[in-house]
């Protein structure tokens, strides 16, 4: 019926979550919907880098801990999702499958878990995997001492600051014997052999990998044993170790050996050799695809749903994996009646596939069909002239998000094209048609076809021969996007790629390359556009939200009805959600800022005021204008906001956007002068007067329309989501703003308090937000009284409305017993409805927010709205 989404970390553990189970309860939610909880690396703070998917996590209360919830939440009569992560682990020596990849190489039980290629181009990677964590050139940092060999008892690890890394069996073989002639020990020579003669790490056969993995805990059985008999022998070891440690050349040579490569970190975007999330080198990709590697990473989850202790799941990043839907199938039929969403992020126009089995999203198309409805049109497009006119910056938003998608195919996911580039220079090599294609061509063309993709992937699936016809059209338009972006590449290549794409040539590496290619458009998509362009391009920076279109036009009422009516009859018991821990700004904010559509020439006058105002405090060169606008509004949108908060923001949104400084290349001189206009603007009283003056003329229309879409989201179809702490008004940026502590004492008193109160005294509290925690409270209440109203067969009906001011009001009908009448443009609204009326079924309704009773048939809109913002009416 609903879910409460919380962030589980360290500081809000198991016993918190317990803790605030009843006021949930009483709130009216039926689920708790949690962070990922199997065990993280320490000190996460989300719960995405699992280590171990055995246990659960320790520092949120591990097992112990989990059963008190358990028992919580079935003493209240509460379900409980979970978020899952299939896409990919973290590495670290937390995580015991990676340790043993690392150090066994191919022949390692878990080489088959990990989406590593132990044969790229490179010679020097041949059966290695790169690890690059060294802070400079490995040379500089060997030379340094700063990596060296670390005797920890029998075993032995490489360490280098923190980290420790593991050691081949087979590269001890020389320390050993030093270390036997030293201690004068046969026993100790024998050892050394026996790890000399264990079979090669190029060995991929499961017997011979199960039988070396046998020899080699034997072999360090023994050894373990000789040094405790033996003190003599344990500094004869530690002796050799120093040797070693001292001679570069030797410590260079031992480290050849290992099964990795110790690197530079600036290597990775180019020479990775193993399927990351996105671009993040920590999180490495998982062969789910593998049915051995399913079983073994959700034996816990699938236990949980067969148990009843889960009702459902939330797929993290299905897009990552090799085959979605071959995923989800697996998924369905370990549970066949949970609830699974997938956090699929679609782009305008596009919908869930219907093949999928799974009953939704995770509520970003939800969400941006609210934020298209809020934003006025009209105003919206004069935005567009006062963003140019200003900044001076692009304002075409598909020639902007191609320009990023593309730099991203060329830095951060340059060894993702590599991969793919060796793959189809084979396949050309094998047709004579395109054996003349050189590798740089290839490179540029896969390049120019992932930049022009406008949605996330594709999902062909080569080992079914299952492709659709929408399969084919988004590849064909991303080919002749490319085409005729990059006139001077060969056009024969392109289709080419094209025809592989869907289908028409075919043969295994053909197959390999459409799987492949699938996984990287979508990082392509997500660190292109949503982590740069969204902080580059910024008109109206709250449209920049996942899965949108910046660019896109408002919503009209008929459009949001249609896209209500098509979500009833397709997947109604999708996710519907306003603000989620990955949202680039909570809905409070959004709420706000599409105010500012409604009065475009205040905000003309009050950004080039305020710049003439500040022009003092910038610098030679910095901050730029597109920094100072997105800066203005930023402020607009989440004022009253301190340094502490808005600088590391402001820090963390221009390295996003990469225009003058980035994560991996900081530029001081801008963020120093960045920091220093942001301090001196927030004390320059003239300027945060007018600010102020500026948030007080947008905030109680801000208010109304946050009050309109919180409306919307638990009345419309779908299964409503309330991320933590959104109950009152929550003006968060994104991570890790959204993740501050709740006041929950603060939100039990008022629930309490509201039950007493008028609706005249409610919107007295205004900026409490105990309106919006009231309307929350009765939406579900509701929904919990009468499910079948807002259920899977609960028809969804658009109510006629009539009058001049019919586009300002959502007006809809649920299972022919609840309305919706939710306004929407207030500051265009004005203060009078014009006798705009609304067609109301026959009947007696009851209005929930405030106890009055109508009858049908056409009525005034405003009677419905004088004494609270929205309407929501049920037939007495």
């Amino acid at each position: 019926m609903s879910t409460y989404r919380l962030q589980l970390h360290a500081g809000f553990d198991f016993d918190h979550a317990s803790a605030i189970a009843d006021y949930l309860r009483d709130l009216g939610i039926s689920h708790i919907y949690c962070s990922p909880y199997l065990q993280a690396a320490p000190g996460s703070m989300h719960g995405y880098d699992v280590v171990d998917h055995r246990k659960v996590n320790e520092e949120l209360g591990g097992l112990e801990g989990h059963g008190r919830l358990r028992w919580r939440l079935g003493e209240l009569g509460l379900g409980q999702i979970l978020d899952i992560v299939p896409n990919h682990m973290a590495l670290g020596s937390g995580n015991g499958l990676w340790w043993d990849v690392l150090e066994n190489g191919p022949s390692s039980r878990y080489s088959t878990w990990f989406d590593v290629n132990w044969h790229p181009e490179e010679a020097k990677l041949q059966n290695k995997v790169l690890v690059p964590i060294l802070g400079d050139q490995y040379g500089k940092v060997l030379a340094d001492g700063q990596i060296q060999l670390v005797r920890r008892g029998a075993g032995f690890v490489i360490a280098y600051f923190d980290g420790v890394y593991p050691v081949a069996p087979r590269s001890l073989y020389g320390l050993l014997q030093r270390a036997a002639e030293y201690a004068h020990s046969d026993s100790l020579s024998f050892i050394a052999d026996s790890f000399a003669r264990l079979p090669a790490p190029e060995s991929t056969d499961l017997s011979v990998a199960a039988n070396r993995h046998r020899d080699k805990a034997v072999i360090y059985a023994l050894l373990e044993r000789l040094c405790e008999e033996d003190l003599h022998i344990c500094q004869s070891i530690d002796l050799a170790v120093s040797d070693l440690n001292n001679n570069i050349d030797a410590l260079d040579d031992f480290l050849n050996q290992q099964n990795y490569r110790l690197a530079f970190w600036r290597t990775a975007d180019q020479e990775l050799g193993y399927r990351r999330f996105f671009d993040v080198n920590t999180l490495i990709g998982l062969r789910v695809e593998r049915e051995h590697v399913f079983e073994e990473t959700h034996a816990l989850v699938l236990q949980w749903l067969k148990e009843g202790v889960l009702d459902g799941v939330r797929v993290d990043h299905p897009d990552g994996l090799r085959d979605p839907e071959g995923y989800f199938r697996r998924l369905r039929e370990h549970s066949p009646d949970g609830w699974i969403i997938g956090e699929k992020i679609l782009e305008p126009g596009e919908y869930l596939r219907q093949e999928w089995p799974i009953h939704g999203t995770s509520g970003y198309d939800f969400l941006n069909v609210c934020n298209g409805l809020l934003v006025h049109g009209e105003g919206l497009e004069e935005m567009t002239t006062i963003y140019a006119d200003f900044t001076h910056e692009p304002v075409e938003f598909d020639d902007v998000a191609h320009e990023k998608k593309h730099h991203v195919t060329q830095e951060a996911l340059g060894s993702d094209v590599n991969r793919l580039a060796a793959l189809l220079v084979e396949i050309c090599e094998n047709n004579r048609d395109r054996r003349d294609t050189t590798r740089a061509e290839i490179r540029r063309v896969i390049r120019e076809v992932a930049s022009c993709f406008q949605v996330y992937r594709t999902y062909v699936a080569t080992d079914r021969d299952e492709i659709t016809d929408e399969d084919r059209y988004r590849v064909w338009q991303a080919i002749h996007e490319a085409k005729r972006r990059r006139p001077d590449l060969d056009p024969g290549l392109f289709d080419f790629v094209g025809d592989v794409l869907t289908l028409k040539v075919r043969g295994f590496r053909e197959n390999e390359f459409v799987m492949r290619f699938q996984q990287f458009t979508s990082p392509v998509m997500a660190k292109g556009v949503e982590d740069t362009a969204f902080y580059t391009y910024n008109r109206m920076i709250g449209l920049n939200e996942v899965g949108a279109d910046p660019a896109r036009k408002s919503i009209g009422v008929e459009e949001f009805h249609s896209y209500c009516t098509t979500m009833q009859q397709t997947h109604p018991q999708t996710m519907t959600t306003l603000s989620t821990h990955d949202t680039k700004r909570s809905d409070d904010v959004r709420a706000r800022l599409a105010v500012l559509t409604e009065m475009p020439a205040r905000w003309r006058a009050a950004l080039n005021r305020w710049s003439r105002m500040n022009a003092e405090f910038r610098g030679e060169k910095y901050p730029d204008r597109n920094t100072e606008y997105f800066l203005y509004q930023t402020m607009i949108g989440v004022w009253p906001i301190s340094r502490e908060r808005l600088i590391p923001y402001m820090d963390k949104a221009m390295r996003e956007a990469k225009q003058h400084t980035s994560w991996t290349n900081n530029n001081r001189e801008y963020e120093e002068a960045l920091h220093g206009f942001i301090e001196r603007i927030l004390e320059h009283e003239p300027f945060v007067k007018e600010l102020e003056q500026m948030v007080e003329r947008v905030q109680e229309a801000g208010w109304m329309n946050s009050l309109t879409q919180t409306l919307v989201k638990y009345t419309a179809p779908g299964i409503p989501d309330l991320y933590q702490g959104g109950e009152l008004w929550d003006f968060s940026l994104v991570d890790p703003d959204n993740r501050r502590p709740v006041d929950y004492d603060l939100r039990r008193r008022l629930l309490g308090e509201a039950a007493e109160l008028s609706p005249e005294q409610m919107m007295e509290r205004m900026p409490e937000g105990l309106p919006k925690l009231w309307l929350i409270h009765k939406a579900l209440l509701l929904r919990r009284e009468h499910p079948e109203w807002f259920g899977p067969h609960a028809a969804y009906t658009p109510l006629e409305v009539q009058g001049q001011k019919a586009a300002h009001i959502v007006a809809y009908l649920r299972n022919h017993s609840v309305i919706t009448l939710a306004p929407r443009w207030r500051m265009k609204l004005g203060d009078s409805w014009a006798g705009t009326t609304v067609e109301i079924p026959e009947g007696r309704w009851r209005n929930v927010l405030t106890g009055e009773m109508e009858h049908g048939g056409r009525q005034k809109v405003a009677s419905f709205l004088q004494r609270f913002p929205v309407a929501l009416l049920v037939r007495e």
